[in-house]
């Protein structure tokens, strides 16, 4: 093949003028030649796709140009692309479950990947681990999974009956050795395990079907999210599908000594209310502070948003403990109303969304996708986003450490471990997924532990408890593998000293946090029924206004004086129980991990 081969490819480059396009290969013997001058031409375009903003354009033309290149790889005698198995840990959210699919089809439309010529898609493959406790959403997973089967994109469905024959397929020996790993197996409960053993359950699985692709790369995504980029376009957000995924999974893996890469999130913040309280009070403080001195019937004036910053976890309450510097103003809030309007409906909408925070969706504070450059940006990473992170085989080695814990920051914790143990072989890379906490329906995520929704009472005390001793687990064990190898921890008594150390420094931060969130709290509370204010007594904003008590009534239950998640941290009794686990847990680590590792050599 030659250029004439490419017609897309030929007039692109005739109509696209840029120094620096690379030479097409003359008489390319092997495949890797042709993805080799691709790597370079999308490089060129992307830069200039992004250079002010999105060109929808060159976007365009970036599709066809993926597209001709998949047809022209079926007809290479050796393509070795990578297969990938996308894995979908989902429990009881069957409307997430169909927009996460709807998005990697879609991608695959836009940026093909190993397409066959019926239509179907090759080079990537689904796999639905249930763990889900309701019957009707668990026949509705089953339903989605055959649906898009139908439509070309082929979706295993892994439900708890498979789940169990896996584990059983283990002796009684291993079951026992790796209970921290894979739980304490109930068939008569076996639903809601938790996020963290469901991922090692499905790891179990996918050691089963490693064997029936030549190069599989296994993709763990969450349900809760999508194959596309959160933008601004002229002042305003758009969620788009602009980025090459699976080509540059494919092309990572295939040119670097990788076993690991994680992406991010855009769009919802990837951590807990728990953490974000603060900020976000912050932010609504502002936004009636604003709202008070404008008029009621005013032309809104919430969408000239400043430039306000999209660098590191501007969300999290204590971004400094992650080496990020705190944001110190508040966000402006941008109005999500299109059509004109005034502040009084602005105020409105704004009200109707701020119970949307417990399940979270920052209202104020979303992630940006910023471009740069996939391939030669990759970098050593430390943390693994969970539900966005792909590994080759001898990552099924690295199970998801200490998940019947059920902590947050499982993440996190696996990734200083791999950093560790892997170095340069374990990447982050800018490929990020939309993060959407929340569908569309009832403006409420569908199932979330540790959250619990009573009428208009939400409680966070169990996430919060989860957040707070997952914060201990991942600073402790940050700690810990500065002098001791993830295999080899010091003596019992040595990590609970350890983990004492770490949990008090932290409950200082979260006391001071606490005490910072009910100052704001009091100002609002006073704010928003100050006689002067234009919504105060008016009979039409009367709704609003309950609605924001109704949110304020909520960060109160949660983050008031007698606040049950923050008894948990109080607690001595809780915190000995709670460290005493952990402890445990992480000497035990070691023996796990030689028992999973000679488990899979022989799977």
């Amino acid at each position: 093949m030659d250029l004439h081969d490419f017609p897309v490819l030929s007039a692109f480059l005739k109509g696209f003028r840029n120094a620096d396009l690379p030479a097409f290969p003359p008489e390319f013997q092997a495949s890797e030649e042709l993805l080799g001058f691709y790597d370079e031409l999308f490089s060129v375009l992307e830069r200039k796709m992004w250079e002010e903003g999105l060109d929808k354009k060159l976007l365009e033309s970036y599709r066809q140009l993926v597209a001709e290149l998949d047809r022209k790889m079926q007809q290479v005698k050796a393509d070795h692309r990578h297969h990938f198995i996308v894995i979908i840990p989902v429990a009881d959210r069957p409307r997430h479950l169909q927009s996460c699919l709807e998005s990697l089809l879609t991608l695959c439309r836009h940026f093909p990947y190993g397409s066959r010529a019926d239509g179907s898609i090759g080079g990537v493959s689904v796999l639905i681990a249930d763990d889900s406790r309701e019957e009707d959403n668990i026949a509705k997973h089953q339903r989605i999974a055959a649906a898009f089967c139908d439509r070309g994109l082929a979706t295993q469905y892994f439900g708890q009956e498979a789940q169990l024959r896996t584990i059983e397929r283990l002796t009684q020996e291993q079951q026992q050795a790796l209970q921290g790993v894979l739980g304490n197996i109930d068939a008569r409960c076996f639903f809601h395990k938790g996020a963290s053993i469901m991922r090692n359950i499905a790891y179990l699985r996918l050691a089963e079907m490693a064997g029936q692709h030549e190069r599989p790369l296994f993709y763990f995504i969450d349900s809760d999210q999508e194959f596309r980029v959160k933008i601004e376009t002229h002042g305003a957000e758009e969620d788009v599908y602009a980025l090459n995924y699976f080509y540059y999974l494919d092309r990572l893996f295939s040119n670097r000594d990788v076993s690991m890469v994680t992406g991010k999130v855009v769009g919802d913040p990837p951590v807990s209310p728990a953490v974000m309280a603060s900020n976000f009070l912050k932010d609504v403080l502002a936004f009636l502070q604003e709202m008070a001195g404008y008029k009621e019937k005013e032309v809104c004036r919430f969408h000239a948003v400043d430039a306000q910053s999209r660098n590191g976890a501007v969300y999290h309450d204590m971004a400094d403990l992650f080496g990020f510097q705190s944001a110190e103003t508040a966000f402006q809030y941008r109005c999500a109303l299109e059509d004109s309007h005034d502040h009084a409906a602005c105020f409105r909408n704004f009200a109707a969304r701020l119970k949307q925070f417990f399940d979270g969706e920052h209202p104020t504070r979303k992630t940006w996708f910023t471009y740069s450059d996939v391939l030669s940006d990759a970098v050593s990473a430390r943390t693994v986003y969970t539900g966005n992170y792909v590994f080759n085989r001898e990552g099924l080695n690295y199970f998801i450490p200490f998940a019947t814990l059920k902590l947050r920051m499982a993440g996190p914790t696996l990734g200083r471990i791999l950093a560790a143990e892997l170095g340069e072989r374990f990447l982050s890379d800018n490929l990020p997924m939309l993060h959407k906490r929340t569908v569309d329906e009832t403006g409420k995520s569908e199932f979330r532990p540790g959250i619990v929704h009573e009428e208009q009472l939400i409680d966070l005390s169990g996430e919060l408890e989860r957040q707070y001793f997952g914060d201990v687990m991942l600073f402790s064990m940050e700690k810990l593998l500065q002098t001791a190898s993830p295999e080899k921890m010091p003596r019992r008594e040595n990590i609970m000293a350890l983990l004492q150390q770490t949990e008090s420094g932290l409950r200082k931060k979260y006391v001071e946090k606490h005490r910072q969130i009910q100052q704001r709290l009091e100002c609002l509370e006073e704010l928003l029924l100050e006689p002067e204010n234009w919504w105060t007594g008016n009979k039409a904003m009367a709704a609003a206004v309950k609605e924001i008590q109704i949110f304020l009534a909520n960060i109160r239950h949660n983050f008031g004086v007698d606040a049950r998640g923050m008894e948990y941290i109080q607690s001595d009794d809780h915190r000995r129980e709670r460290l005493r686990q952990m402890a445990e847990a992480i000497q035990e680590y070691g023996q796990e991990r030689k028992v999973w590792q000679k488990l899979l050599s022989l799977a």
